[in-house]
């Protein structure tokens, strides 16, 4: 810490770093040191709009020992090589999602992370968001009764519509890049996963890019999966990268006494609207006044404030393994078409302290 804040460096400043950058960069006990990244143009434009400094490689980042938390904001595939080359320097780690791209790689980021005592965070973090937040508090409160079935959409569109390297997330396909977002709701508000069973295809294989060049992909544009809770419900997920139009991009829990639906899965002011057996939905007040849209620094901003308080922080790597493992789960899954058995827990993350 320096003149009592945490510093925070970010390791890829590409196109989701903004958004951290301008979180991080607001809060008054975090001090934003800069970023690193492989094109140093864009760790330049970075500090440039945001503040710090302009590191020349990872390295110098890390050799900084002022940086206490570094944020890793590479591409998938990088995830797993960034992350434990952050622990092996001494910092503190939160990752963008997924953790890893193999439940062994994940595991042994948190035996790494525990054995020098560094804590390791990782998205997605937005189960900390408002609207998810009150829809997790009617559930606790027993609005729902026992939950027995969810729905989970993520119909998340043609990556290449809007991003300008959408190679990458084909290559992973929806379902390890935002399946991880119903996993983690899924998983924080019903504990571990027992079992998954999943098909895939490809629905769409050849694509245009921005620049109007041809790519064709392999890995499944489309998931839908069946994954059994340890409290009990089963939930039915489906993730693409074909569909954007749809109204469909949130959660349903359906209880006994009740329905809960919400909104979106991400953005923290989504809708939530819930239902007695057999009543009409009637719109729920949020717990609090909602951030617009997503706070990208939320999850960062939450593990600093553990750091200082000595407590867990929520957004664990623990966690971020387990769904790791049931992303790796549900491909083999989809490979054999039989079920596949979940084995790792974790501790559950505990809700915001406003949407007690």
């Amino acid at each position: 810490m320096k003149d009592g804040k945490t510093v925070v460096g970010i390791v890829g400043c590409g196109n989701i770093a903004g958004g951290y950058a301008k979180d991080l960069a607001s809060y008054p006990e975090i001090r934003l040191a800069g970023g690193a990244d492989v094109e140093p143009g864009r760790a330049r434009a970075l500090a440039n709009q945001y503040g710090g400094k302009s590191y020349a490689t990872t390295e110098e980042l890390l050799a900084d020992e002022s940086v206490d938390i570094a944020v890793n904001l590479t591409i998938h595939h990088a995830h797993y090589e960034v992350t434990r080359q952050c622990l092996e320097a001494g910092k503190h780690v939160f990752s963008e999602k997924p953790m890893a791209l193999t439940a062994e790689e994940a595991r042994d980021l948190v035996k790494r992370a525990e054995s020098r005592g560094l804590r390791l965070g990782c998205s997605p973090f937005t189960y900390m968001g408002e609207a998810q937040q009150t829809a997790w508090k009617l559930i606790r409160d027993g609005f729902t009764g026992p939950v027995r079935l969810v729905y989970a959409e993520v119909n998340h569109g043609r990556i290449e519509a809007w991003h300008p390297n959408p190679a990458p997330f084909y290559e992973v396909g929806p379902w390890f890049d935002v399946g991880v977002y119903p996993l983690t709701l899924l998983t924080t508000f019903f504990g571990p996963a027992r079992r998954v069973q999943a098909y895939g295809r490809v629905l769409y294989p050849d694509r245009l890019n921005k620049a109007n060049e041809p790519f064709r992909i392999e890995t499944p544009d489309c998931v839908l999966a069946v994954v059994e809770l340890a409290d009990g419900p089963v939930a039915r997920l489906t993730v693409n990268f074909y569909v954007g139009s749809t109204g469909q991009h949130g959660l349903e829990f359906h209880g006994d006494a009740g329905t809960v639906q919400l909104g979106c899965f991400q953005a923290f002011q989504a809708p939530v609207a819930a239902a007695k057996f057999g009543k009409e939905f009637e719109d729920v007040p949020l717990v609090k006044e909602p951030y617009p849209g997503t706070e990208w620094g939320r999850g960062v901003r939450d593990m600093a404030a553990a750091i200082r308080e000595e407590r867990p922080h929520r957004a664990t790597g623990v966690q971020a393994a387990h769904v790791v493992e049931i992303l790796t789960g549900a491909v083999r899954s989809l490979q054999t078409g039989a079920p596949v058995t979940i084995e790792s827990d974790f501790p559950r993350p505990a809700p915001m302290e406003w949407a007690l």
